[in-house]
């Protein structure tokens, strides 16, 4: 496997034999955030970088790692970073979002300290305050087995372990962005495409990859954009899908596929075309004026130029559909245990609680707001999970304003903190619906869940009869096409305070999310963590003295 790019950040690895078993490994990375100008699609723009760099440092670790990040917020703008698809178990405290951490204010710094626990597969982390988004400061997380675990790829191994992380994007300052909704505006459509941060005639300038002929490669894709699904192609190679958002899946050939905002995916390609330059693509989909981005794949000692004829992209949805029905979970390979993945029987759980979210769309003082069910989410001064934390909920939010299902009648918005609870270890179904004439994109913090069944329309009951109860791919995001529904099943086993939200960023930021509370009754460290003691204060919580712990885990 390839060695990473090594960030200036990276301090040192404490091996876990070093300490006696005591603890897992320990990684640690010190950043600083701060803007820099770049010429992505032909025009300077300011964007946000990490140790000077754009995309920032991948973090590349084993299971159960000790993930430390210094933060050195040198923007003039609070920043908080979540880590898109890490469970966090037990430690909604590290999930970097305004629900649940105060945020790292200008010329300040906070550490993150957080394991993918039982976890592997392909992630990626960004800053979640406002559109900082929009500005870059995101990265790559590659999460690999632990050397005992079988990884389920032919022999030999991938010559390389490649990142691609591709997006739209959008010229306008993210300041800017966010003041054209504020002011009940749209931020329109993205100017062009990225790859691993580099946009228009830079792409052609040199090769992004080289491929040695016979040797075979793994890549590694996200969907780091803010709107457009992208569809993603290697000129003249099939590519053979293995992972996806942390899964193991069915190890099918696609020559192209569809990646959702938010979404990851693993792919390995084989170098068996003639020696020659070929082009790697990803194109805007559903959406008008069509945006794509080509980087160049090189076989070692090639003069040969990439043949211009790309083919495009799918026409449609229902081709989209189509091969989301085409994944499957590996049922027979270990992922983080070694244990496999199958040995999980999600289709034979009895469904404790449906909660069916309705996208919902109004203008509030001639403002645009998005939500769910009728209710617009707004972030409080005190981060949720602390204002539950030290009991000082009033006059921050009130639990369960909304309701399991849509409202029969339809009223104006309200623009709440949108909490609602879940009992704690309860088997759960939840509908997302998006009557939009466009694309929509969910994610769940702190879980992975079951994608089991999707199509255009209304959901009902009765489509229930359509669910894939035996193989679906455990994730953690999901799409759901114009006019249709997406339906998913996971189990509320992690305590905690936890993010379901679009990722189409626009819908995000007028208020299309709402947070999840989880608590366990035993109030035990065997289920949650407490407050760390570096844990930033802000809002009511400023000055009061820390709750009783959690009792110790028996």
């Amino acid at each position: 496997m390839a060695t990473p790019r090594v960030a200036a950040g990276v301090l040192l690895v404490l091996s876990a034999l070093a300490l006696a078993g005591a603890e897992d490994p320990y990684l640690f990375f010190e950043w600083k955030v701060t803007y820099g100008t770049k010429t992505l699609l032909g025009a300077p723009q300011k964007v946000i970088l990490i140790n000077g760099e754009f995309p920032g440092p991948r973090i590349n670790c084993s299971s159960n790692n000790n993930i430390v990040v210094n933060v050195f917020n040198q923007l003039d703008q609070p920043l908080l970073f979540t880590w898109n698809g890490m469970q966090h178990r037990k430690n909604t405290w590290m999930d970097g979002l305004p629900g649940t951490q105060c945020p790292i204010a200008p010329n300040t710094n906070f550490t993150y300290k957080w394991q993918p626990k039982d976890q592997i597969g392909s992630f990626f982390y960004f800053p979640s305050v406002g559109m900082q988004r929009a500005a870059g400061g995101y990265g790559a997380i590659t999460v690999v087995s632990r050397l005992l675990i079988p990884v389920p790829f032919d022999q030999p191994p991938p010559e390389s372990d490649h990142v691609v992380l591709v997006g739209d994007w959008f010229t306008k300052d993210h300041e800017v962005m966010a003041r054209h909704l504020d002011a009940g505006r749209s931020i329109g459509r993205p100017e062009g495409v990225v790859i691993n941060g580099m946009g228009g005639k830079d792409l052609a300038a040199a090769p992004m990859f080289t491929f040695e002929a016979g040797k075979a490669y793994r890549f590694r894709v996200c969907n780091t954009g803010i709107k457009a699904s992208l569809n993603f192609r290697i000129q003249g190679h099939d590519m053979k899908l293995v992972e996806m958002d942390g899964s193991h899946t069915v190890q099918d050939m696609y020559d192209s596929l569809d990646v959702h905002v938010g979404h990851c995916f693993s792919v390995l390609v084989d170098a068996d075309q003639k020696p020659g330059d070929y082009y790697l693509v990803a194109s805007t989909r559903f959406i008008h004026d069509a945006r794509s981005a080509s980087a160049i794949i090189r076989y070692a000692g090639s003069n040969t130029p990439p043949s211009p004829n790309v083919a495009e992209p799918p026409a449609g949805w229902a081709w989209s559909l189509n091969q989301w029905r085409s994944f499957r979970w590996n049922l027979t390979a270990s992922a983080a245990r070694p244990n496999p993945q199958g040995s999980y029987h999600y289709g034979q759980i009895n469904i404790t609680r449906t909660i069916k979210l309705l996208v919902s769309r109004g203008h509030i003082d001639g403002k645009l707001r998005y939500g769910f069910n009728g209710v617009s989410h707004r972030d409080a001064d005190t981060p949720l999970k602390l204002a539950e934390y030290f009991n000082v909920t009033d006059g921050v939010f009130s639990y369960n304003q909304m309701g399991d299902a849509p409202p029969a009648v339809f009223g104006p918005l309200h623009v709440i903190p949108n909490v609602i609870t879940a009992e704690f270890r309860t088997f759960i179904e939840i509908v997302f619906e998006n009557p939009e004439k466009s694309m929509d994109s969910f994610h769940l913090d702190g879980y992975a869940f079951f994608a089991v069944g999707m199509g255009p329309g209304k959901w009902s009951p009765e489509l229930r009869k359509t669910y894939n109860l035996l193989d679906a791919v455990s994730r953690h995001t999901v799409q759901v096409y114009p006019r249709s529904w997406s339906a998913i099943m996971l189990t509320f086993d992690n305590a905690g305070m936890w993010n379901i939200r679009s990722n189409v960023w626009e819908r995000h930021y007028l208020g299309e999310q709402l947070y999840m509370s989880v608590m366990s009754p035993a109030r035990s460290l065997r289920d949650e963590y407490n407050m760390p003691d570096n844990a930033l204060r802000c809002g009511k919580v400023v000055g009061l003295p820390l709750p009783p712990p959690y009792a110790p885990a028996r």
